[in-house]
């Protein structure tokens, strides 16, 4: 007998805690490291931004973490153990990052060891993101009933907006400026720079553990989805199924898009404040609270809405966070190219907004979009899309912003382009969002596994 699945409300608070401190960390990575090693350090924004990309680029081992855990327990567990081997290379690579980062500051050569260092550091980062990303999404699919997966999810990234917005105050604070005590220093101390890496590996490894005690029951056997040969349906035939439906095509086109050029300033948006306007670090790394506390107010507004008002679907939700982010652009390249630097926290404001009416959106159409019984390799794929392009957008934000100086020479008109760049490029997301057919998506799936001969017909789990 399957038990049916239900998530309390208690439960899905706890679980969330596993998303306040993913937030955490990408402010580490995106709001601090590479605002450091590019604006302080004078590192170039292009192997910097190919560097912080690495775990984007890595997402494909996802797909083949979560198809692995629809299918085999390891050690009892289908999901936490790929969640506890990924969140435990991301807390030791938080404190290599930290120590090397510390030692670069101290003005110590930038030999190859450094750089080594780095390079094993984010990529053990990279893959600890990868192989728990997509499985921790499907350890929530497996908690919760389907009447429950929108407010599961719904919390869960809250959280998540929440981790920025907590971990741009509490990294602000554990990395104070010290003044101007001496020409020509860095605007705070190697000293506390380790700190905070320190602090915030341990203070994450603490958030992960609590978060995911007690989620899943552990399994006598090791396989743990139905027999026969049906499960057996290989990879390539799931994702065919996905290419093949004219719905999903469009809605990876959306997923690429948008995220690509959403997070085309991820990389340079805190540079582009201190070398635009001279902030110091400890303004630009509160960047995340701003726009993170509004994503939360966001989130929690359009989720009560969206149950309140059941014609604010997650595709209508996804085409306002859309354009409101298509706005928060525009302000950027206002600001870059006239100098105005009043119109940075009024950018920030509706990049928060933006992102959290998309996240609610586009975060429920990939749940309605991954069939019941190959959830964990759907929304690996979906995962490994979302991954991918955002890799491409805080890579290329980093290439295009060095082509822009090139051309361009002034930094200001440089940040501008790439602003531009982003805003026209999500105003063409939104032409394949509207070519996104739920419902006819979701008939033709249930024709196919209503069909034996259909390749991917298989026994729920």
């Amino acid at each position: 007998m399957i038990e049916t699945p239900n998530l309390s409300v208690w439960r899905n608070l706890k679980i969330a805690l596993f998303h306040l401190g993913s937030g955490m960390a990408d402010v580490i990575t995106t709001g601090i490291w590479n605002r450091i090693m590019i604006s302080d350090l004078g590192f170039s924004a292009t192997p910097i931004g190919f560097l912080v990309a690495l775990r984007y680029f890595l997402a494909p081992i996802g797909v083949w973490a979560g198809r692995m855990s629809d299918r085999r327990a390891i050690g009892g567990y289908r999901r936490l153990f790929w969640i506890w081997l990924g969140r435990g290379m991301m807390a030791f690579s938080i404190f290599s990052l930290g120590w090397v980062t510390a030692s670069l500051a101290r003005g110590d050569a930038s030999d190859a060891f450094h750089w080594l260092v780095i390079i094993v550091s984010l990529l053990l980062f990279s893959l600890g993101s990868a192989l728990s990303g997509s499985t921790f999404l499907a350890l929530i699919y497996d908690r919760s009933s389907e009447d429950q997966r929108g407010r599961a999810v719904g919390i869960v990234w809250t959280f998540l907006l929440l981790g920025f917005t907590i971990g741009g105050v509490l990294f602000g604070v554990l990395l104070p400026s010290r003044g101007a005590d001496a020409e020509g220093t860095l605007p705070f101390t190697p000293e506390t720079l380790e700190t905070l890496f320190i602090v915030a590996a341990l203070v994450l490894s603490g958030l992960w553990v609590i978060s995911l005690i007690g989620e899943e029951r552990r399994s006598s056997g090791s396989v743990t989805a139905a027999a026969g040969s049906e499960h057996a349906a290989s990879l390539r035939s799931d994702l065919r199924l996905a290419w093949e439906n004219r719905t999903t095509r469009w809605f990876f086109w959306f997923l690429a898009l948008s995220m690509l050029f959403a997070f085309s300033q991820d990389l340079i948006l805190e540079p582009f404040a201190g070398e635009v306007f001279g902030m110091e670090p400890r303004v630009t790394t509160r960047f995340a609270a701003y726009w993170g506390s509004m994503s939360i107010l966001a989130t929690v507004v359009f989720l009560f809405l969206g149950r309140r008002y059941k014609r604010l679907n997650n595709t209508i939700m996804s085409n306002i966070g859309v354009a409101v982010l298509v706005v928060t652009f525009a302000l950027f390249a206002v600001s870059a190219f006239a100098g105005i630097r009043g119109l940075v926290t009024p950018g920030l404001i509706l990049l928060g907004i933006g992102l959290g009416i998309w996240n609610v959106g586009t975060l429920g159409l990939m749940m309605e979009m991954s069939p019941f019984g190959r959830a964990g390799t759907f929304l690996g794929f979906w995962t490994l899309v979302v991954t991918l392009a955002r890799g491409v957008g805080v890579s290329g934000g980093g290439v295009a912003l060095d082509l822009a100086r090139g051309l361009l020479g002034s930094p200001a008109a440089a940040y501008g382009l790439v602003f531009t760049i982003g805003g026209v490029g999500l105003a063409v997301s939104l032409y394949a969002l509207r070519r996104v057919n739920v419902g006819s998506f979701k008939q033709q799936y249930e024709t196919a596994e209503a069909q034996p001969s259909q390749v991917l017909a298989a026994a729920m789990d």
